[in-house]
Order: C-alpha cells, then sequence, then structure tokens
C-alpha cells in the first residue's frame, strides 16, 4: 500500500507500507527511490547502492511490516529552510505513522535522520525500538555540524551567481575537496543550518534515562570526516566518539556495533549489503511482536 501524505507543512509525500501487517512495525525514512542508467553508475562509481531503498523494504518485508519513505529526498525537493526543527521532524514522523494507521514501531535512521530519531524518542512513548547508524547517540557532533553546514550555505549563496563548475562527479578520486564549490538550491543547505542551530541547547547526556527502549548505535570504523578551510577545517569524528563513549553507552543500555573494513566509511556503512545482517538479527530479538 502507497499514500500521499501531507505534512505538517503542506507539503506532500508519498510513502509504503508493506510486509507481514501481523509483524512488528519498522519505520525507514532513508527508503530512497531508485535510479537508473548513467545516474546509477555514477553512483555505484561512489559505493552507493543505486536501489537502496529496494534492497532494503526487500530486506526488511519477509519478517517485518516496513513503514518506507524518502525523507531526505522529500526535503531536498521541498526544503523546509526556516522550520527544519527537532519538534518538525518528531510531528512529520509522526504524522506519516498516523495517516499509514500505525501505532507503535521501531525506527531506522542514518546519519541527520539517525539523530531524527533520537529527537523523535524523546518525544514519543510510540517507539519500540531504535537504530542509530552514523551519528553518535551520545557526545554528538553538533556544534562540528553547524559550522560544515553553516560553511556549506555561505558558499551556496556566494556561488549562486557563478558560472557552473563540474567538479568531476565521475571520478571521486580526482575531486579537490579543499577547493570543490558548493552551488545548490540554498533553501536546501538553510534548512540544515536550521536543524542544527536548534540542537545547539540539545544535551544528548541528560536524555539518556529517558531512553528505557532496546536501542542499537553503529559506525563504520573508517567514519570520520576531515573538513579543509571550505567547510571551516572541522573533523567529524563518527566513528571516533562511538568507540570513545562505548563502555558508558553500553552501561545506559544501548548495543554498540563497529562495522571493520578498511574502506567502512560514511557512505559504505550505510548501504544496503551492510546494513541488513546487522540490524535484522537484531530487530528480530528486540522488536515486539504484534502476534
Amino acid at each position: 500500500m502507497e499514500k500521499i501524505i501531507r505534512l505538517t507543512d503542506g507539503t506532500e509525500l508519498k510513502a509504503g507500507l508493506t510486509g507481514d501487517s501481523n509483524a512488528p512495525t519498522l519505520m525507514l525514512p532513508v527508503a530512497k527511490e531508485s535510479v537508473y542508467g548513467q545516474e546509477a553508475e555514477t553512483l555505484k562509481l561512489w559505493g552507493v547502492d543505486p536501489e537502496s531503498g529496494k534492497h532494503f523494504i526487500e530486506g526488511l518485508a519477509d519478517d517485518f511490516q516496513v513503514l518506507y519513505f524518502d525523507y531526505e529526498g522529500h526535503r531536498l525537493k521541498h526544503p523546509s529552510p526556516e522550520n527544519l526543527t527537532p519538534e518538525q521532524l518528531a510531528n512529520d514522523f509522526l504524522t506519516i505513522a498516523d495517516e499509514m494507521d500505525v501505532t507503535r514501531f521501531s525506527y531506522y535512521g542514518y546519519s541527520w535522520l539517525a539523530l531524527a530519531g533520537l529527537q523523535l524518542a524523546i518525544r514519543t512513548d510510540r517507539l519500540e525500538t531504535l537504530i542509530m547508524g552514523g551519528f553518535p547517540p551520545l557526545d554528538g557532533p553538533y556544534k562540528e555540524m553547524l559550522i560544515v553546514t553553516n560553511k556549506t550555505h555561505e558558499q551556496a549563496l556566494y556561488n549562486q551567481k557563478t558560472p557552473n563548475i563540474k567538479a568531476s562527479p565521475d571520478d571521486p578520486e580526482k575531486i579537490d575537496w579543499d577547493n570543490v564549490q558548493v552551488k545548490i538550491d540554498t533553501d536546501q543547505t538553510k534548512q540544515f543550518v536550521t536543524m542544527y542551530k536548534h540542537l545547539m541547547d540539545f544535551d544528548d547526556r541528560n536524555i539518556q534515562q529517558q531512553l528505557t527502549i532496546p536501542r542499537l548505535a553503529f559506525a563504520g570504523e573508517k567514519d570520520t570526516i576531515v573538513y579543509g578551510e571550505n567547510f571551516g577545517n572541522v573533523t567529524v569524528d563518527i566513528v571516533g566518539l562511538l568507540q570513545k563513549n562505548k563502555d558508558e553507552l553500553e552501561k545506559l543500555g544501548w548495543d554498540i556495533a563497529i562495522l571493520k573494513g578498511t574502506d567502512m566509511d560514511h557512505t559504505k556503512a550505510m548501504q544496503p549489503a551492510t546494513v541488513l545482517p546487522l540490524i535484522k538479527p537484531w530487530l528480530l530479538k528486540n522488536a515486539v511482536s504484534k502476534k
């Protein structure tokens, strides 16, 4: 079943529900639409599965009811430059669940959609389990990400009036990341500045006692991103923060996984072939069955 849902800001998003209706429900906001042809070949060069959403859904629907949608894709098409706040994120997800007649559910998100899941978890009692990939649940790099998103937005504003410059997207190895030019919709970049600004006063240590559901956090062992001068000279060390706080997180009730591999960076650790062997057994053990 697929349905067009009107969100809190009036924009419309397509969501689907598939799998065993008697099984636990998993909310999957990372279910991107499949792409084909040259665009798919380019994504493969970057290590990205061009059918990732399809593969996630197919890989989970035999044991779960999957509530799927592409929230990042929606926000790139329909930016919310002034209002992409933690409250809006939670309200959007709950609106989708309501419209799809889902009362309780597990949640899996990666990167900024992982932090969105954490914000959802402290705003509702409808979550059964929480899985955060590619973003640490303790001492999260919110300040570093505000710097990066601010710099990205500044460049997007500046480069609106410059000629188009192709940054060799077909060959990742040839890109000079210190000099890459950001030329995208300024509303797209501003919404993430807004989100991280609203997280500056968020203390992820103070909310840990609110979390009593089963929860898993993971990252690739090479998930450390060093940004050059154009992006504020900051390091976003996802795996470092997760490793540093691993013992403390486990005492707080988190399950922690570090995905091994010399190429297991932020991109590789979000692909279905990497994620499914980790999260599916965990969900089978921890999700609450309706049967």
